[in-house]
């Protein structure tokens, strides 16, 4: 018997921990100045915007603008990054001839507050209702962009709101999934409350799809992408990058990369 309660308080201990904790191991969000080097010129780059969320958090974005395009490009980064730090990927995807609207998430970069899961939705609301309402872009001309966990933040916001289109570069199934093979301690997965269930989530996009993963993909496997892909609803497109990792897409992709989002973002309602 008192084996027993001992037993089930160091459970309950264990779980209040890993819950209490859970935010700090997940997110690793460089601040200001960090990734904002003066060799960047970030603010020479785009325009500095400020938003706030619905729970009163302000938030930093950088919007590249290409007035000659209605189209944007609302990109949202991976983690342990900032759009400081992704000003060169930034730079490469203004070859794309749409302008970009590039968002900290609250507690990365410049951006105030602390991030948890829904915590970054309310920041991906944020950014979309500033393009709807303040800058009067039309939804079927936003297309969201998530690199890794920006993959889950841009299919949550995907699945609620409408837009036109949806990329989804090196990102993963679920949050369980990826406990699962981070840490590989029984049931410890059922254990943290961030859920981040982007195969749930994916089928209930409205939108045409381009998810595109590495094949040497060390932190997401690339046997998540093709489950996503697998997962969504047509129109959508799998497109491998051969010999790329998790950090390296754009890199490795090169020219043939680019053109395959271009035609995308071009006629994403048409996928070939």
């Amino acid at each position: 018997m008192v084996v027993g309660v001992a037993a089930a308080l160091v459970i309950l201990f264990a779980v209040v921990m890993v819950r209490t904790l859970e935010n700090r191991v997940i997110y690793f969000p460089p601040r200001y100045p960090e990734g904002f080097s003066p060799g960047n010129h970030l603010e020479s780059e785009g325009e500095d915007v400020w938003l706030t969320t619905e729970d009163n958090v302000r938030i930093n974005a950088s919007y590249l603008s290409h007035p000659s395009s209605p189209k944007v490009l609302l990109w949202f980064h991976g983690n342990a990054e900032n759009i400081g730090y992704g000003l060169v990927h930034m730079k490469v995807l203004s070859q794309l001839g749409v302008n970009i609207l590039a968002v900290d998430y609250r507690g990365y970069g410049k951006s105030e507050g602390k991030p948890d899961e829904a915590g970054v939705y309310h920041d991906a609301d944020a950014a979309y209702d500033y393009l709807v309402k303040q800058r009067h872009i039309r939804t079927e001309d936003i297309v969201i962009y998530g690199n890794s966990l920006g993959g889950a933040v841009a299919l949550d916001l995907a699945a609620r709101r409408p837009c036109g289109g949806v990329i989804v570069q090196s990102s993963f199934t679920n949050a369980r999934e990826i406990a699962r093979r981070l840490f590989r301690i029984p049931l410890l997965e059922y254990v943290p409350k961030s859920r981040f269930d982007s195969l749930q989530k994916i089928r209930a996009v409205h939108a045409a799809i381009l998810i595109a993963h590495g094949t040497r993909d060390e932190v997401v496997p690339f046997e998540m992408g093709r489950r996503l892909f697998a997962a969504a609803s047509d129109p959508k497109r799998f497109y491998p990058i051969e010999g790329a990792g998790h950090n390296d897409v754009i890199e490795v992709g090169g020219d043939a990369y680019l053109q395959q989002l271009k035609a995308f973002v071009g006629s994403s309602h048409e996928i070939r």
